[in-house]
């Protein structure tokens, strides 16, 4: 059967973050298939990411939801809030609904170091800070104790640099922002005085960007430490550096050479040093950070060189990567933290297909995600019209009733921009950009208020 504006393609987008706006974009925006797509979420918010995994100091990021809005306001596309995939919505019903389900979830879970003392009070992963300062709904409820002076960081990566930054600025620097007002009331009452960043291979080998790097440099109450010792770079890892690792050691090399002003807080750089075992307080909290110095073997690898110390750290947040989670009557690699796919194309399933971080594992920015997006769009496209991808007998409204039956309170978009007009009046009443709002109750109160 040939899809046709009567009868088009019907697609479901699991995961409005991102990647799933991208690909709900490539679908509206091609004209050889005429194609309805709902885009489904578990929360009531979309944009995924962009809302609660982004800097709420970096603003400008924030602004490609404008046109992420555009995607979801086009008549050929819906957006489904606050509907669970699995439970609310399970695989078999979505697959008898749907013409093609398109999998771009993310991933949500994280690395963990395997050290001892890793499940101590005061160690957590930077995604849930990241989640708890972001108002995301999964981490709001949670009792964040700010009482540590120093702070350790473990990674070299973006996220490490952000949470960082975080930990180093002034309450007034964070109004400007929209954080979490939870957060900000948290961060206003923290003793932290020392925040370490810690990578266990070079300076060349770390994966931050040097518009996040020179931010450091611009703190008001944080000085930026650099040891000059460990960011000596081999002649031939100088020669092999791509431009961004170039413009990192030449401000890390700056801030080694840079007489410390004497501000309340320090933001240590260190690099060549592992974490071997989080200390215990005698009562299940983190007492210190253990590390080893390293050095590079021939092939970069970091060797421990048998030396030691412990810094004086109360909090401990591991920043090594990020993994995907397992979504029921989907297949996973366990091993990649993925869904096995070739191209996009689920591995053994017709009419599956998935892109973004759940696709390829946690690498690249934003934008890495539009063409991997695309990339499974053409995919699908091809297979709808060449006939591997049929369509289902289910009529199309079959799908709202049966999610009133079940008792869901879909979130449309419309419920979302109410949402977003609260949040941002009342973040505008307090001289802030946005105040979320980070409990889901409140949420769905908020957005029930709205609908008259």
């Amino acid at each position: 059967m040939t899809f046709t504006p009567d009868r088009p393609l019907r697609v479901l987008v699991v995961g409005s973050g991102p990647s799933g706006v991208f690909a709900a974009d490539a679908l509206i925006k091609q004209t050889d298939v005429p194609v309805q797509v709902d885009v489904l979420d578990r929360l009531p918010t979309p944009y995924g990411l962009v809302r609660y995994g982004v800097a709420p100091d970096h603003l400008k990021i924030k602004s490609v939801t404008a046109g992420f809005e555009k995607t979801l306001s086009d008549p050929r596309v819906r957006f489904l809030g606050n509907v669970s995939f699995g439970t609310d919505l399970t695989y078999e019903e979505a697959k008898a609904h749907y013409d093609a389900l398109f999998y771009t979830f993310g991933a949500s879970s994280d690395r963990r170091l395997g050290i001892p003392g890793e499940d101590l009070t005061g160690s957590m992963s930077a995604t849930e800070f990241v989640a708890w300062y972001n108002g995301h709904p999964d981490a709001a409820a949670r009792e964040m104790l700010l009482h540590a002076t120093g702070v350790a960081v473990v990674g070299v990566g973006n996220v490490a640099l952000d949470v960082s930054r975080i930990l180093s600025k002034t309450v007034a620097e964070l109004r400007e922002s929209d954080i979490a007002p939870h957060a900000l009331e948290a961060l206003e009452r923290s003793p932290v005085q020392d925040v370490y960043i810690l990578g266990r291979r070079g300076a060349a080998q770390a994966k931050f960007t040097t518009k996040e790097l020179r931010e450091f440099g611009e703190l008001h109450i944080s000085d930026p430490i650099v040891k000059p010792a460990e960011i000596q770079v081999s002649e031939a890892d100088e020669a092999a550096a791509d431009s961004t690792v170039k413009k990192n050691l030449e401000v890390l090399r700056a801030f080694a050479v840079r007489t410390p002003e004497g501000k309340d807080r320090r933001l240590h750089l260190r690099f060549l040093v592992s974490p071997v075992e989080i200390l215990d307080d005698g009562e299940g909290n983190v007492a210190g950070l253990k590390i080893e110095r390293n050095r590079l073997d021939d092939a970069g690898n970091a060797v421990g060189t048998g030396e030691y110390e412990v810094l004086p750290v109360q909090m401990v947040l591991r920043s090594v990567g990020y993994k995907g989670v397992q979504v029921a009557g989907v297949p996973f690699d366990e091993k990649r933290g993925v869904i096995p796919n070739e191209s996009g194309r689920v591995t053994g399933r017709v009419g599956e297909y998935t892109a973004g971080w759940i696709k390829r594992g946690p690498s690249g920015v934003i934008g890495t995600n539009k063409a991997d997006a695309v990339e499974s769009v053409k995919l699908l496209l091809q297979d709808a019209q060449d006939g591997t991808v049929q369509p289902t007998d289910q009529p199309a409204e079959t799908i709202d009733a049966l999610l009133h039956g079940k008792g869901v309170d879909v979130v449309t978009l419309a419920d979302w921009k109410a949402l977003d007009a609260h949040e941002l009046s009342t973040g505008q009443a307090q001289g802030r950009p946005r105040a979320k709002v980070a409990h889901k109750a409140q949420m769905l109160e908020i957005i029930r208020g709205g609908r008259g």
